[in-house]
């Protein structure tokens, strides 16, 4: 039940982000791999991003999946003749429920494509984390995505 409460006020969250952020460049989407769900990437300078992702596990069934980062991007990092390729990476947590809920460490490193005229990127992202609770395992995340912007 506590789990279905926190993906609920999540949501709240990121739709009341969304209603505020729209002329700041927030983009809303899809990511797929492990896990898979919606993501929201909102700018908060030239080169610097918050990442929210809501998800479902494959591995572990029913397990919701909540992560928050925040991105530093390299622009200069990849040189290409149309739209922009960043190299991003960044720290944040998150929490995976499912019977014994999980929350750790995010080290999130991947590359984004941003188009040049219109308002969509699309990424490709490793998730190395570290969790802390209930007990100290490593694990990793990976998946692609694509995210509309408004």
């Amino acid at each position: 039940m506590k789990i279905k409460a926190l993906v609920c006020l999540s949501l709240l969250f990121f739709l009341a982000g969304v209603a505020v952020a729209q002329d700041s460049g927030t983009g809303l989407g899809v990511i797929l791999g492990e896990p898979s769900g919606i993501s929201l990437k909102s700018w908060v300078g030239g080169k610097t991003a918050l990442d929210f992702a809501v998800a479902w596990s494959f591995v572990d069934k029913s397990s919701v999946y909540f992560h928050v980062d925040y991105l530093f991007h390299d622009f200069d990092f990849f040189q290409v003749k149309r739209g922009t390729l960043a190299l991003y990476y960044g720290i944040g947590g998150r929490i995976k429920g499912q019977r014994k809920s999980r929350a750790g460490i995010r080290v999130p490193i991947g590359i984004c494509y941003i188009f040049e005229k219109a308002p969509f990127d699309i990424f490709l992202e490793i998730g190395p984390l570290l969790d802390l609770t209930p007990a100290t395992e490593f694990e990793m995340t990976a998946y692609i995505g694509a995210r509309y912007y408004f």
